[in-house]
């Protein structure tokens, strides 16, 4: 049975593969609203190709021309960050899709789970802002948080071979990045060319920058502590070059249970969109005989002291989340228009997150308040600088 599904983010990486496998899932599964930022010209031509009946850019100043592009179809477009996160509680959808990157994602999150829609999630700031106001909506309101991120899908089906109470630890995999033979000095100065070179997948820049710095290995630790319920203590990183194990989840007794798969996103996001069913594979299969051989490191936390902090915050909680994911994601627009070096970033953050007044039961108000602070306080240590 298909399903009626909304994308939010739709002409990102993430929002196209999922569009390639809707299309490869055949036509009970149709899409229903499409979401995007500001690249109107790629989201026409997804409206026209899967002809939703909703379609929402954030940015206003597109509208027209949006308009003017789909006029001769029975199409409802709208503008505006509230017409992106109207989408989200669409009557007519079942399953919301969500890879709107920041913090912008939370309330589109939210709302999903408040109008009773499963919910793809491929936006871990959501959890990393605001885990626990996001995790207890939906057991309330009795909906499915799916992970959309290669590792935490692992994660979500290895942890379905036991009970969660059987569950020893979480064994976090990582690709380590382009920058994990480097040293220390060539790291800090690494240039924004080297930074977006990643050795396994193709990503936007942020996340690509963010998981040179191994930072966004750093979020997603915090995301499985919500996500799974869990203590950071119980998630370890380990490196894994190859990128074909996924994540591990150990349980009492011993068994390591993982998921394999060649480097292709279509694989979890399939698997969250036909939940609890799997269907056929749109691309390649792994083939063991061909990878030959399999390789794990420990984390250098001295070369990577994202994951150093990434622990300091899931086991503190409250605001610490939501200023280390802003502090981050202000201090890489920096390192984009090189106003600050490479090494600098996570400087930077962990000099903000020093800094913060910490709040250890904060509100959603206060959550976003937070983050403010934080992208204002790296404003104001650039201009110190």
């Amino acid at each position: 049975m298909g399903k009626r599904i909304v994308i939010l983010g739709s002409t990102g990486s993430i929002g196209r593969r999922t569009l390639d496998v809707v299309q490869g899932l055949g036509q009970d599964w149709r899409v229903v609203g499409l979401a995007a930022g500001e690249n109107w010209q790629e989201l026409a031509k997804q409206a026209r190709k899967f002809l939703p009946r909703y379609v929402a850019i954030a940015n206003p100043r597109y509208l027209e021309l949006l308009r003017n592009a789909l006029k001769d179809l029975p199409v409802e477009v709208s503008a505006g960050d509230n017409a992106v996160r109207d989408l989200s509680e669409l009557p007519e959808a079942d399953f919301v899709l969500c890879a709107i990157m920041g913090a912008q994602s939370i309330s589109s999150v939210l709302r999903a789970i408040d109008a009773g829609k499963d919910v793809g999630l491929a936006s871990k700031e959501a959890l990393v802002l605001a885990g626990e106001q996001v995790m207890s909506r939906a057991r309330e309101k009795g909906v499915k948080l799916l992970p959309v991120d290669s590792e935490h899908s692992a994660i979500f089906q290895s942890l379905e071979a036991g009970r969660q109470e059987e569950v020893n630890r979480i064994i976090l995999t990582a690709s380590g990045g382009p920058f994990r033979s480097w040293t220390k000095e060539d790291i800090h100065n690494a240039t924004l060319e080297q930074a977006l070179n990643h050795p396994t997948w193709a990503m936007g820049k942020k996340i690509t920058i963010d998981s040179a710095s191994m930072m966004n290995k750093a979020l997603e630790i915090i995301e499985a502590k919500y996500l799974f319920d869990t203590s950071a203590d119980a998630i370890e990183v380990v490196v894994h070059p190859e990128s074909i194990v996924h994540s591990l989840v150990e349980f009492c007794d011993g068994a390591v249970i993982g998921q394999f798969s060649i480097p292709d996103m279509a694989i979890p996001i399939q698997y969250a969109l036909t939940w609890p069913e799997r269907k056929e594979c749109i691309g390649r299969r792994l083939n063991l005989a061909e990878i030959c051989q399999l390789s794990f490191y420990k984390p250098d936390y001295e070369k990577f002291p994202a994951l150093r902090l990434a622990y300091e915050v899931a086991s503190r909680g409250g605001t610490c989340g939501a200023v280390f994911n802003a502090a981050n994601e202000r201090s890489v627009e920096y390192f984009m228009s090189a106003k600050l070096k490479f090494g600098e970033i996570i400087e930077l953050v962990e000099k903000v997150l020093t800094n913060h007044d910490w709040i250890s039961k904060p509100c959603l108000e206060e959550l976003l308040q937070a983050d403010q602070w934080a992208r204002d306080e790296v404003d104001k240590c650039i201009r110190n600088l």
